[in-house]
């Protein structure tokens, strides 16, 4: 006798039997007046689904509202942060720390500090 005989043995509804079983349990309910509970289940189903794709879009709206890309006004160095961050962020480049207002990093300075820009000045020398 094979010893394989056994697990070869399958117990259980095939495909076409499961489809049929499933189609009869609904008319059953619908004969019932428990269609209510079928509609119910479809329209759990559809929530299921389009949840993730609203949440999705939810998600690429919130991120294009609330990332600034723009350059360190220290280095010039272009990254990426979040707007929404109270403590502001940091330059990934020189460690300066940064605030982000109207869509561009500025600089945090302390109450009292003047923040000056050099500008280049080329030196001649006269002879006279």
């Amino acid at each position: 006798m094979n010893q394989n005989s056994l697990n070869n043995l399958q117990l259980g509804i095939n495909g076409l039997g499961r489809l049929i079983t499933l189609i009869g349990f609904v008319w059953l309910l619908a004969a019932l007046g428990l269609g209510w509970l079928v509609k119910s289940f479809f329209v759990l189903l559809g929530l299921l689904v389009l949840a993730p794709v609203v949440a999705f879009f939810a998600f690429q709206w919130w991120l294009k509202k609330n990332l600034v890309q723009d350059a360190c006004p220290v280095c010039s160095f272009e990254f990426t942060g979040i707007s929404i961050s109270q403590a502001g962020t940091q330059c990934p480049n020189c460690g300066e720390p940064l605030k982000i207002e109207g869509g561009h990093f500025k600089r945090m300075t302390p109450s009292g500090t003047i923040d000056v820009e050099a500008i280049e000045v080329s030196a001649s020398i006269e002879e006279g």
